[in-house]
């Protein structure tokens, strides 16, 4: 008889050796609330609260807890303390709407949980409705039944390790929201081995140089991309660093005091350092790499990025259902030439540990140079859509995950995504990528971003159109940034109208919403394609 073995770990042990090597070196700091954590003290925090949840509120393996929190009280309940425990996680975006975060608890069914105190007025009335226990983390102005204080429980709960074992391929250890880019948020579900995953693939990318000196900055929600850092930050024995609001002033500012040497920012954030005086007054030579990603990079603007700050950039594409880093542009791939340029706008080279292959319609295998669809597999792929076999059925196969990202893999081994599937424009009968007509776009000195969408038309089925931001103190002449698309692209591609915009909608971790822009245009349109 084959006798199949459960893979078993305790995380209380592996970081318990953590904080026996690097126990006085600093572990976190929340910038905002000025807390600062050696990876002794965060040991002993991450172990009073996973027993705060299970002694104290009586939560047992296989039930959920969700957070809706700013990243440094997010911080707390992240990797450490997720992992010491048998119970599921689920992470939310602190900035979605109330009814966003109504309808992620009730796929959750949580029994408790964690929300900042600015959110009891809008939030306490539909969790206790529910007969959730809410746990807000700054004191308590006016009791209230069922609402109790985070650091009163913490400091009330042993602080001895935890010794829970978990299986790290099976156990449901995590939660996370897709970002519904182009639609409606799906639940990602989680085991350990993907965080590990994630952290061994993040360790092969080249030149990303993790030690105990270094010091990354969670800008963006670390309940999203950001957060794939924070492991292996932490097994580097370096010091996660978190800061609330997108304020760029304060993240320069930031950089410099706490000699930041690795940091993640979305494209439509970065296109605004370039913008940003204090990017150019601050000192902030002690990054040494940049990360990327969640979005397209113009390559123009990559270009002036990399003049003001040297070459510290390093591009990323990894997803929610492929918790992994599947795509990466190392910096070196960033010094280019004449004849190596067009590989900026590529998301670069498969990493180590990770399948990408390009497929068709039916699922075969396209040669090289051929566009398809993105299909990723590695220890990094989720377990599956929380509580939604169909949808999960329709999205993974065979171990892979579907991405909906179309494009292709050059004969060097660079992949160049080219649109999402849905984003795709029809018109006329030709395909067009709203990508590539952006990646022009925003080549215009007078653009900061834009975003591209079909629109209804009588006879094409669907006409080209783009909305645009512009650069402080910029104007622009439409007609003639219509005429650089057709002169670089092709007239049919060129969009037929264009709209300036103060504002793009954007998600809450930056990605602009195509979606939003389109249905502006679609909302009263019976049939909903060209």
């Amino acid at each position: 008889m084959t006798r199949v073995l459960q893979m078993k770990i305790n995380f209380s042990n592996q970081f318990q050796a953590l904080s026996d090597r690097y126990g006085e070196c600093e572990a976190l700091v929340n910038v905002e609330r000025n807390r600062r954590f050696t990876f002794a003290e965060l040991h002993r925090i991450s172990n009073q609260i996973v027993n705060m949840l299970r002694d104290t509120l009586g939560l047992k393996a296989g039930d959920r807890f969700v957070n809706i929190l700013e990243n440094d009280n997010m911080a707390l309940l992240n990797a450490p303390t997720i992992l010491k425990g048998d119970i599921t996680g689920a992470f939310t975006n602190f900035r979605d709407s109330l009814e966003e975060h109504t309808w992620q608890v009730d796929f959750a069914k949580p029994k408790v949980v964690f929300i900042e105190n600015s959110l009891i007025d809008s939030h306490y009335a539909m969790l206790r409705e529910k007969q959730i226990t809410v746990i807000c983390m700054d004191p308590i102005d006016q009791p209230k039944e069922g609402l109790f204080y985070f650091w009163e429980l913490v400091e009330a709960a042993s602080s001895e390790n935890p010794n829970i074992e978990i299986d790290d391929r099976e156990h449901p250890l995590l939660i996370r929201f897709t970002g519904g880019t182009t639609g409606k948020g799906k639940p990602a579900l989680y085991c350990a081995d993907n965080w590990f995953g994630l952290r061994d693939g993040i360790y092969a990318l080249d030149e990303s140089d993790w030690n105990t000196k270094s010091r990354m900055l969670h800008l963006a929600p670390i309940s999203h991309g950001s957060g794939m850092f924070v492991v292996p930050v932490f097994f580097a024995g370096g010091c996660n660093i978190t800061l609330n609001e997108p304020d760029l002033a304060q993240y320069c500012q930031v950089i410099e005091r706490e000699q930041v040497t690795h940091a993640m920012m979305v494209p439509t954030l970065l296109y605004r350092l370039l913008e940003l005086p204090e990017a150019r007054y601050s000192d902030l030579s002690s990054l040494q790499n940049m990360f990327y990603g969640a979005a397209p990079m113009s390559p123009s603007k990559l270009k002036h990025l990399q003049e003001q700050f040297g070459n510290i950039f390093i591009q990323v594409y990894g997803s929610t259902e492929h918790f992994c880093l599947a795509l990466s542009l190392s910096k070196a791939d960033h010094c280019v030439d004449t004849q190596t340029e067009n590989r900026l706008a590529s998301a670069g080279r498969i990493t180590a540990g990770v399948e990408v292959v390009v497929m068709d319609e039916e699922g075969n295998p396209v040669p090289k140079g051929q566009l398809g669809e993105f299909w990723l597999r590695s220890r990094g792929t989720c377990l599956g859509y929380l509580d939604n076999p169909e949808k999960t059925a329709e999205e993974f196969c065979n171990g892979y995950w579907k991405s909906g990202d179309m494009g292709y893999i050059d004969e060097q081994g660079f992949a160049f995504i080219v649109d999402r599937k849905k984003d795709m424009i029809i018109s006329g009968g030709f395909n067009i990528y709203a990508t590539e007509v952006e990646a022009v776009i925003n080549a215009h000195e007078a653009v900061l971003m834009s975003a591209v969408v079909g629109v209804p038309h009588e006879d094409w089925g669907e006409a080209v159109h783009a909305e645009v931001m512009l650069c402080d103190g910029k104007t622009l002449d439409k007609k003639e940034l219509i005429s650089l698309v057709k002169d670089t692209l092709g007239s049919y591609k060129a969009p037929k109208a264009v709209t300036v915009v103060d504002q793009l909608p954007v998600s809450a971790v930056g990605k602009v919403l195509r979606k939003d822009v389109r249905q502006k245009y679609w909302q009263d349109v019976e049939r909903q394609v060209g």
